[in-house]
């Protein structure tokens, strides 16, 4: 039996005699459980009422303009039920919960994303051709984020600078001679720039297109459902029915060195080239450590690297490692592992180092120095606490496969939802992310990310690396084609680099592969693919490669592994 029930102004706090600014519904609506009535606005924020039953509007009794307070009623509904008796308060948990009044912001998005990198604009653009009506909050005046204003396009436009100076020196075995080059800095860091804008220029008219509104300021959460974001015209609340967190990462420090003194440079500050220092130091030999080496060693600078750990890019095989590392001893100063620095004392002259290790150096001066000791996420920045957001410890956000946190309409994506910290993993998540909440049966199911160190000669790997294989027990072997015998490497005079294929030794299917050499950031892609698609070594090995290519060496390796090859002579098993 129908039940007719007057619906009144919940508890909306202190405020009284608010104004109804919008009316949302209309006699004849037939309406759900929470759907929302009509929008208040206080002079902090606007709160939208939701109806307590669901039924049919036979009455409204407000319109936009009139002024109420807790009680005040607002329709009569004919609800479907009789209202059931009130149950007790629940205890209190980390799951999402709905107010009474659900506070709306300044502004209201149906998608909020919180941070712009590549992770963060992909989700956006994503969810906007999905049809959602997207917010994208952040802090700096361009969108990319640290990969692409200060990190992975910058770096490689200079590391392919240094490529060319590289080449020129190189050729000379060739007896092709060419001039030391003259390094026009200014020029230099204006063309680099220049890159960067064409790209954030780009990214702004893509945003554009898809009507998603930027938003530029620092944002943290002040509840499950409301951000606030510090921007240069005052603070602004957004509030959203979904969000997704792609604030990345930071640079990490060591405690106790002189930071205030700008002869210290992390990544951002070696990206300025505010000059080329005649004797750098880089503390930490990974991935960004060994490009910024790669390109102040082509401009001119004496460089020398101390890892603590007994390698180069520490979790990478050692066997990839050793070219490079062979390569660069020739041209570096010094590469001390198994060493760290224990104090750097700020000086006239310059930076005064002391060395811990079996094979410390005695105390060096340097003119700068990069630390270069990885990242750390930003999860202990954004306000998550107020959202009930899990953070780990370390400053990760915990997700499921969904890139779901623990409060199941905020999505974490990128470098704060764990390793490995890279831009395509990022921009993955940040489209999956977008479907979920569009309402797409999908989830993460990726097999393999790639990772590329764009050093000269460059790394890359994917899949299982030896190391793992071996901590994991499984049956396992390789096939390793040496560049030695490639002709297109022979005729590139770039014959220190080798590929290798891990398989499994029942199956024959790929388990992972790592490439060293020019351009083996390019050829990886092969073998993830086929990592992806569960191909085995003959389904290489009968695929044809053009000739003569690097990419033949993904099939010699592959015909290693079957014992077909002609390009190199094998022993019959």
């Amino acid at each position: 039996m129908a039940n007719l029930i007057k619906v009144e102004v919940p508890d909306i706090g202190d405020f009284k005699e608010v104004s109804v600014i919008e009316v949302l519904v209309k006699p004849g609506d037939k309406i759900e459980k929470e759907t929302s009535l009509i929008t208040l606005e206080t002079e902090k924020a606007s709160i939208e009422v939701p109806s307590p039953e669901a039924g049919v509007v036979k009455e409204m009794l407000v319109k936009v303009g009139d002024k109420v307070s807790q009680g005040s009623p607002i329709i009569t509904l004919e609800a479907n039920a009789p209202a059931p008796e009130p149950e007790p308060e629940p205890e209190a948990t980390t799951t999402e919960t709905r107010p009474a009044a659900t506070t709306r912001g300044t502004q209201h998005a149906e998608v909020v994303v919180l941070g712009a990198g590549p992770g963060g604009y992909t989700a956006a653009f994503r969810a906007a051709d999905l049809g959602k009506q997207v917010v994208l909050i952040e802090r700096y005046p361009t969108l990319g984020g640290v990969c692409l204003n200060v990190g992975c396009i910058p770096s490689k436009a200079l590391l392919h600078v240094a490529k060319v100076i590289a080449e020129t020196k190189e050729i000379e075995q060739q007896g092709i001679v060419f001039s030391k080059p003259q390094i026009a800095i200014d020029k230099l860091r204006t063309w680099k720039e220049s890159v960067v804008g064409k790209l954030t220029k780009g990214l702004a008219a893509l945003a554009k297109q898809r009507k998603v509104e930027i938003i530029q300021g620092a944002g943290k959460f002040v509840s499950p459902n409301m951000m606030e974001v510090n921007t240069a015209d005052g603070i602004k609340t957004v509030s959203f029915d979904h969000c997704i967190i792609a604030s990345g990462s930071t640079a990490a420090r060591i405690p106790g060195f002189p930071y205030d003194d700008d002869r210290m440079m992390d990544s951002t500050d070696a990206l300025r080239l505010r000059d080329i220092p005649k004797r750098m130091l880089v503390i930490g030999g990974g991935i960004i450590g060994l490009e910024m080496a790669t390109v102040y060693d082509a401009l001119g600078s004496q460089i020398s690297i101390v890892e603590q750990m007994d390698q180069l890019i520490p979790g990478a095989d050692n066997d990839l490692v050793k070219p490079l590392y062979q390569h660069i001893l020739k041209r570096y100063e010094a590469i001390y592992l198994g060493t760290k620095v224990s104090k750097i004392e700020a000086g006239e002259k310059g930076l005064n180092v002391f060395f811990e290790g079996d094979h410390a150096p005695e105390p060096q001066l340097y003119d700068r120095i990069l630390v270069a000791v990885g990242r750390r996420p930003n999860g202990k920045m954004i306000g998550a606490e107020h959202a009930n957001v899990q953070v780990n410890e370390r400053g990760f956000i915990p997700v499921d496969g969904q890139m779901r946190t623990n409060i199941p309409h905020i999505f974490a994506i990128g470098d704060i939802a764990g390793e490995p910290m890279l831009a395509h993993k990022a921009t993955h998540e940040g489209k999956l992310a977008a479907e979920v909440i569009a309402g797409h049966k999908v989830a993460f199911d990726a097999r393999a990310i790639p990772s590329v160190a764009y050093t000269d000669p460059e790394i890359a790997w994917m899949g299982l690396t030896e190391i793992e294989a071996k901590k994991q027990g499984i049956d396992y072997e390789k096939a390793i084609f040496p560049w030695a015998a490639s002709g297109r490497a022979i005729a590139m005079a770039r014959e220190e680099g080798f590929t290798k294929l891990l398989l499994d030794k029942n199956s024959r299917q790929i388990l992972g592969a790592g490439i060293v050499g020019v351009h083996a950031g390019e050829l990886i892609a092969e073998t993830v693919l086929a990592l992806e698609m569960g191909v085995d070594a003959q389904d290489i090995s009968l695929t044809i490669h053009p000739h003569p290519t690097l990419s033949e060496t993904i099939f010699f390796s592959a015909e290693m592994a079957e014992n077909t090859i002609t390009d190199l002579y094998m022993p019959r098993r």
